[in-house]
Formats: C-alpha cells, structure tokens, sequence
C-alpha cells in the first residue's frame, strides 16, 4: 500500500507540472490570451510584465489618449520599462489595443481589472469603475475564464459586488464555468515592473479552491518571487489595506516626531538615522503630505468599513489627520521666512507637483493643499515646476506651471520644496536666485543657504 501510494503521489506532481507546463505553452502561443482593463499606473506595468512573460496581451481603456498612445507603444504615465515592453509586443503582434471592453471580454481568457478605486465625498470606496468593467466583462464570459481583481478595495468587494455582476451578466457559475481570484497590485511607482517580476511575491485569493489553483499558476508566470496563497478573498484584500495603512500611521508618527524636533532645538533626521539603526525601529519620513492613489486612501476604506461595524480605528484616524494637516503646517513655517505684512505682493515657487518624486502622477498630491492654504493668505501668485509633469487640467489658469527651473524662480519671494524629486536634491541658493527656501521634504544642503533664509522640515530653526 505504500509503494502504491507513493507511486501515486509522483504521478500526481507529474501530472501537475504537465498541467503547469500546458498553461505556461497556452499563454505564450496566445491561445490564452490576457486582457487588461485600464492602462493607468496599475495596468500598463502589468500588462508590461504579461508581455514581457511572452503573453499575448490586450490592452484596454476608455481614453482616447491613451489608446493612441498605446498603439504606438508608448504610456501616458512615467514609468520605467512600459514603453519598451509595449513597443516589442507590438511589432512582435502579441500586443492589441482595444477601445471595446466586450470585445475584450470575448477575446480573452484572463481578464485583468485595474481601473482605479478612489474615494467619494463621503470617504467610501468609489467603485463605479469596477461595475463598469465587471459588467462588460461579465456580457463576454466564456467558460474556463478567469477574472482578476487588481486594485485595492475594501475588504467584501470581490466577493459581495464584482462576482454577482459577473454571474448575472454571464449567466455562469464560479468555480463550475469560470474562475475569479483577487491578486492586489503591490507596486511602487517608478519601479512597479521590477516590484511585480523581482521584489515581491504575488498574492492571490480565489472564490474557491479551483479559482485560488489557476490563479497561483497564472500568477507565478510573471512573479518571479513566488505566490503567496491566501485563505480567502477578504482577507487578502484587508492585506493590501494594511500595507497602506501601517505606512500612513507611520508616517504620521514621523511628522509628529519632526515638530517636536524643531521646538526642541533637535535635529531629526540625524537623531531618525542613529534611531534605525536598531533593528525593531524603522521611523519613517516626515513631510509636507502624504499624496497618491494608495497611502491617503486605503485607511479611509478601513475606517469607512469600521464606521459601519461600530468598530473604533482611533490611531488609523489620528494619524490620516496628522498627514492632512501638514500642507497648512508647512505653509504656516515657510511665511516665518518672509515679511508677512506684505503677504499681497508676494510670488511663491512651489517645487514638485507629483505627489512624491520621481513620478509624474499627480492625484491627491500635497501641493494642491499647499495651493489652498497660500490662496487663503492671498499671495500675490502661485507657480509651480515639475521636471516630469508637463500639463495639469488640476491647476486653475492663474498658476504658472514649468519645467523650467529659473522661470518660476525668478524673482520669487519664497520658494517651498514639497516633492522630493531627485533634480531637487543639488539645489542651491544660486539656483533659487536667493529666494527664502522651506524644504518641506528635508532634502536640501542648508550649508548651500543662508541661514536667515532657510527652514526646512525636522530641523531646529
């Protein structure tokens, strides 16, 4: 019985790698072939790192733009790589661009929901995108399908909303027709093709056993780092939340620790580096916000979702209004440096619009807060320069937005650091046409300043 046994369980794991084998062969012929829904900074890297598995790929979106420039293989979004794994997919006809969701949804066979999710005015998910995605997809299922959920959501999501769509519009079944699974996006903008492939492992959570199976062995086509299976679909997308939600709190432990700093005559970045050097310590960055699609919004999905159970978040709720109020705290530090009885004559440089350097992506950035607050004091003008953002429909027609550095600082009466882009970091007073600086970021060299003109963020006046 148990030679028998064992002979069994080795033409089991054969089987399984000649299963493993025969999807790996299926993708890369194009026989099953991949959709991505939503080319934004989610999608393009992972229809990317699809192609560059040898994946033959469809692209979708509901942007003209982006569809045009998709089909000359370049993204609208700055991030290392696309456009290179765009471009060769092209010319080797593994990559198609669709402006048709259901025509999508019947030449696929793995669906790729990256739309984003964002927050309503009520600080609930807005998950409009998704349905609408959901829906198209739903009206092309075909048995043996698998849909993939991708962006971040509160925890239910996949289960109580995007799989009854499917259902409903397919007329099938999961786990009897087709399959669904959760794999959240664990990406850093700016190296997200090198977070998907090298630096993480993927998560994936089925709606049930056979979903949770095809999934992992998609999934470990392109994650390199392995599969991380989880129990259940809930609790993978709680983990996402966590990963969010674990930074903002502390990063606003760091903004709280930097504000003692300065009144204490302590300097705190010098006293964060000897701290970490500890190996249970690791005290983030403060700054003048936190900005972005994910740390400002995965702790409102938690405390929406509390609110709703009676559960209380006090310090995910402290610390969200911690990080909102720094954009008012670093204006409020930066007018010490300037004349406040002339307030009505005074020109602003704002450096950095992306809300963290080295990306392009503007949404929920601080500098749109800092924006406010200068227009409640009724400053003169407002500019702002960005090495990598050219245009933004966000920016009301009297701020002067540039790539060029000595236009926006010419002639200004204050110039305030707010993105951490790396062209920012050599940046001395020469180069500021000596305008008074805050460094909202802790970035600069204040040996290139005067020090009667300088104040930065974590450092004693």
């Amino acid at each position: 019985m148990k030679n028998r046994s064992k002979t069994h369980a080795v033409s089991a794991n054969k089987n399984n790698n000649n299963n493993d084998r025969d999807l790996a062969r299926r993708v890369r012929s194009g026989e099953f072939r991949v959709a991505v829904y939503g080319l934004g900074h989610v999608g393009s890297p992972l229809a990317s790192s699809w192609l560059r598995a040898g994946a033959h790929v469809i692209g979708i979106d509901n942007s003209s733009e982006v569809l045009e420039n998709a089909r000359k293989g370049k993204t609208h979004i700055y991030e290392p790589g696309v456009n290179e794994a765009f471009s060769k997919g092209l010319k080797e006809k593994r990559f198609f661009v669709y402006g048709d969701p259901l025509k999508g949804s019947h030449d696929s066979h793995l669906k790729l929901i990256c739309v984003p999710v964002l927050l309503t005015d009520s600080f609930s998910a807005d998950l409009s995108a998704v349905k609408q995605v959901a829906t198209a997809i739903g009206q092309g299922l075909k048995k043996g399908d698998v849909v993939s959920l991708n962006p971040s959501v509160p925890p239910g999501t996949s289960e109580d909303v995007v799989l009854p769509i499917l259902e409903e519009q397919s007329g099938l079944k999961v786990e009897r027709d087709f399959y669904m699974v959760y794999n959240p996006e664990r990406i850093y903008e700016g190296r997200a093709i090198e977070d998907i492939e090298e630096r993480y492992p993927a998560i994936v959570a089925g709606a049930g056993a056979k979903s949770l199976e095809i999934g992992a062995k998609l999934y470990s086509l392109v994650a390199k780092k392995g599969v991380i299976k989880m129990d259940n679909i809930r609790t993978a997308e709680t983990e996402k939340l966590l990963e969010g939600v674990y930074r903002d709190v502390n990063i606003a432990l760091a903004n709280e620790m930097a504000k003692f700093c300065e009144k204490a005559g302590v300097n705190f970045w010098e006293a964060r580096e000897a701290a970490n050097s500890q190996p249970f310590c690791h005290i983030h960055k403060p700054g003048a916000g936190v900005g972005g699609a994910c740390i400002p919004v995965y702790p409102q999905f938690i405390l929406h979702a509390a609110n709703k159970s009676g559960v209380e978040c006090k310090i995910i709720s402290f610390g969200r209004n911690v990080n909102d109020s720094m954009p008012a705290y670093c204006v409020d530090q930066a007018m010490k440096l300037i004349d406040k009885s002339d307030i009505s004559k005074c020109t602003v440089a704002l450096l950095g619009l992306g809300f963290r350097g080295g990306v392009s992506d503007t949404r929920l950035s601080p500098t749109y807060k800092v924006i406010d607050e200068l227009k409640k004091l009724k400053v003169k003008e407002i500019r702002v320069h960005d090495p990598l953002v050219r245009r933004d429909p966000n920016l009301t027609p009297d701020i002067m937005l540039t790539s060029d550095l000595s236009r926006a600082a010419k002639n200004a009466d204050l110039v305030m650091l707010i993105s951490d882009h790396p062209e920012y970091h050599n940046i001395t007073s020469k180069d500021l046409n000596g305008a008074p600086v805050y460094d909202g970021r802790g970035i600069l060299d204040r040996s290139q300043f005067a020090a009667s003109s300088f104040a930065s963020i974590g450092r004693p006046s």
